[in-house]
C-alpha cells in the first residue's frame, strides 16, 4: 500500500503544476492571443512541465519494469480524465459537451496530447534510464 501513495503524490504534484500552468496562461499570455492559441501554447508548456515532474519521479522511484511504467502512466491518465470531467462538470458547472469539445483535435483542441504524454512518459523515461 505504501507504493500507491508515492504514485498519488506524484499525480497531485502534476495536478498542481497543471493548475499553475493554467493560471500562468490566464494571467499572462492568454490575454495577448486568441483562446485557441493560448490553449495550444498552454498544452505545449504543460507537456514540458509534466515531463519534468514525471522524469523526476521515474528517477527517484524507478518502475520495476516497462509494464509497470505503462501501468503508472495509464493510472495517472485515468485519474486525470476522471478529475477533469467530475471536477469541471460538478464543481465548475461546465456541460459535458463543453468538456468533450476539448478532445476535438480537428478544431485545434490539443488537450488529448497531454493525456497521451502522461500515459506514455513514465515508460519512455524508464526506457531512457535503462539505456543510459
Amino acid at each position: 500500500m505504501a507504493g500507491i501513495w508515492k504514485y498519488l503524490a506524484a499525480w497531485l504534484a502534476m495536478l498542481l503544476v497543471s493548475v499553475a500552468n493554467g493560471a500562468l496562461r490566464d494571467l499572462t499570455y492568454g490575454k495577448l492571443m486568441s483562446e485557441l492559441a493560448a490553449h495550444q501554447l498552454s498544452t505545449l508548456i504543460g507537456i514540458l512541465l509534466l515531463g519534468a515532474v514525471i522524469r523526476g519521479f521515474v528517477r527517484r522511484y524507478p518502475p520495476a519494469s516497462g509494464r509497470h511504467a505503462l501501468a503508472i502512466g495509464l493510472g495517472w491518465t485515468a485519474m486525470t480524465v476522471a478529475f477533469e470531467f467530475l471536477f469541471f462538470h460538478y464543481l465548475g458547472g461546465h456541460s459535458w459537451s463543453a468538456l468533450l469539445a476539448n478532445y476535438n483535435v480537428a478544431e485545434g483542441r490539443v488537450w488529448v496530447f497531454v493525456l497521451l504524454w502522461v500515459a506514455i512518459a513514465p515508460y519512455l523515461f524508464f526506457r531512457c534510464r535503462r539505456a543510459a
